[in-house]
């Protein structure tokens, strides 16, 4: 052995003994998800909201919450917010609400403002126009879609992902309907946007977390000015929500408009029915 080997062999083995009782090294983070949303606390343009940037928050390996058809149980004590569809940037909202997590056109789509000014609306919509989706709407804190498809997590963690897939350009979330309570009055909305503040926040939504602090009070409910006027809601103020199955929802006054509204599609399909008639042998017979 030359000399000087001896030495350097021993320094090796004495370092490899180290390293076994060293404390683990920090990993990278694993595939969660951050995206600042409406009513952040940094001021973003449009073309940041749409980048789309991630960073490290959730598991993706975490296993479902809930199954699909699963009761849904309520969430107690939400703070929740108002928000309205064409809302321009001030206070705690950089954001202007043109558009939506799942419609870059959400103003055109609706048709028009929806004014928040209860002397400019009449029965739960705004007095100049009669809105083309539901004005019966709300955002929860999560965005099953990316830039490309879904996110990672999604499939595990949204309970009906599989029954509601319909390819990687549709999200699975917007328009699931969700009950909101506050003391003895409930409504029901759909799920049309993603906020406040977060839209990655999975944990709270189908889970058990609370929401995360923020700048208003740990907001983790926002509702349209339609669902606010239902049940005489504050600015802000507290409820109850939970998702609920369509067939639990009953008639009210949210299942009267929008062409996203499903009280309607189910309506239109039967008119088109009755219209088309029974066909027999391709011969459509007039009712």
């Amino acid at each position: 052995m030359k000399p000087g080997t001896l030495t350097h062999t021993i320094a090796v083995l004495l370092s490899s003994v180290s390293a076994l009782f060293a404390p683990n090294a920090p990993a990278a983070g694993s595939g969660g998800l951050v995206k600042l949303s409406k009513k952040a606390s940094k001021p973003l343009d449009d073309t940041l909201l749409k980048v789309d940037p991630y960073a490290s928050s959730a598991r993706v390996d975490a296993p479902p919450l809930a199954n699909p058809g699963e009761h849904f149980p309520w969430k107690k004590e939400i703070v929740t917010t108002v928000f309205w569809i064409g809302e321009k940037p001030s206070g705690n909202n950089p954001t202007p609400n043109r558009s939506s997590s799942w419609d870059a056109n959400w103003t055109r789509s609706y048709g028009g403002f929806d004014n928040p000014d209860r002397a400019e609306r009449h029965d739960f919509v705004p007095a100049n126009f009669t809105p083309r989706q539901n004005p019966f709407y709300c955002a929860l804190p999560y965005n099953d879609k990316s830039t490309n498809g879904h996110r990672p997590e999604a499939p595990r963690v949204v309970p009906w992902f599989k029954d509601a897939y319909q390819g990687p350009a549709v999200s699975t979330c917007k328009g699931r309907w969700i009950a909101i309570r506050k003391g003895n009055k409930t409504v029901y909305a759909q799920w049309e946007d993603a906020g406040p503040f977060r839209t990655d926040h999975w944990q709270y939504v189908f889970g058990n977390e609370r929401p995360k602090p923020n700048l208003n009070k740990g907001a983790g409910l926002d509702v349209s000015p339609a669902v606010r006027d239902y049940l005489g809601l504050q600015e802000t103020d507290v409820t109850d929500w939970k998702f609920v199955e369509f067939s639990e929802v009953p008639h009210g006054p949210w299942s009267k408009l929008g062409d996203n509204n499903t009280f309607v599609i189910i309506q239109g399909n039967k008119n088109k029915a009755l219209v088309e008639g029974p066909k027999l042998r391709g011969i459509t017979i007039l009712p």
